[in-house]
């Protein structure tokens, strides 16, 4: 499930603990205060990130995202409560990067997912319906249930990982118009030039490399006290190293049998 968005400056909710009242005594429980009683193992660090990076491959889209547009200063695609898409300034960034770039209003913000048996994305917006283009190259949001329109192809650049363009369903590319009195997005363009080159940022929790990554690092996050626990005796330096790679690994399992099998041994040597 995608957590509501959280932006800079924004203030942490702060939990309340709830005060027991004679009414809980014989009032049933609320789904809710099930929900929130109920024991659950806590969650990994991964799905607390809430930073943004760059979507450096197609692959890596995913959840939500910013399109960033090669405009001066820096904009990106976004749209209003009506489904009608615009170009947006972007105030959160470091020093006038675009490669920083991370959204301050929600309107910014499109929900990306990999439309089902197909290579193509849909992109919902803060409103829940989704990004189209028509005929004529039009941008909107308006549908609830997203069709043929509404989806788009993510096209690598030839100016490397990082740069993406994005195709429509009539092989048309998004492109934005600087040579009007303010920006214009549009989905007309016949080829990927410098004005259909995008940058994607998107939340880190969602990029693939990064969440493995963190995964990796969790599964070899364990005590010295655990391990021995496990292997039911004192451990040398040497077995302590070797099983938590064996963790990372994902033969930790085995490589605990080993260790247990070798204690025996000494034991009765």
């Amino acid at each position: 499930m995608v957590k509501p968005l959280a932006f800079k400056g924004d203030k942490k909710s702060k939990k309340r603990k709830r005060v027991e009242t004679d009414t809980a005594e014989t009032d049933p429980p609320s789904s809710r205060d099930l929900a929130t009683t109920t024991t659950t193992p806590a969650a990994p660090a991964a799905e607390d990130d809430d930073s943004w990076v760059t979507a450096d491959i197609v692959t890596d889209v995913s959840g939500p995202i910013i399109v960033v547009l090669p405009t001066e200063p820096p904009t990106c695609i976004a749209c209003d409560p009506n489904g009608k898409v615009f170009v947006s300034a972007i105030e959160n960034m470091i020093e006038g990067d675009p490669s920083s770039a991370e959204p301050h209003d929600v309107r910014q913000v499109w929900i990306a997912n990999r439309v089902a048996g197909m290579q193509s994305f849909s992109l919902k917006g803060h409103h829940g319906k989704y990004l189209g283009c028509d005929k004529f190259g039009i941008l909107s949001a308006t549908h609830e249930a997203a069709n043929a329109e509404d989806s788009f192809t993510i096209i690598p650049c030839p100016e490397g990982p990082g740069f993406l363009a994005l195709q429509t369903a009539r092989d048309k590319f998004l492109s934005v118009d600087e040579d009007k009195a303010s920006p214009e997005i549009r989905g007309d363009a016949e080829t990927i030039g410098f004005t259909s080159t995008f940058r994607i940022r998107m939340q880190a929790r969602f990029k693939p490399k990064l969440k493995v990554a963190k995964e990796e690092k969790a599964k070899g996050k364990i005590s010295r006290k655990e391990l021995e626990e496990a292997a039911g005796r004192k451990l040398d330096d040497q077995e302590v190293k070797r099983l938590k790679r064996a963790r990372r690994e994902g033969n930790y399992h085995e490589a605990i049998l080993d260790v247990k099998v070798k204690g025996k041994h000494d034991k009765y040597a």
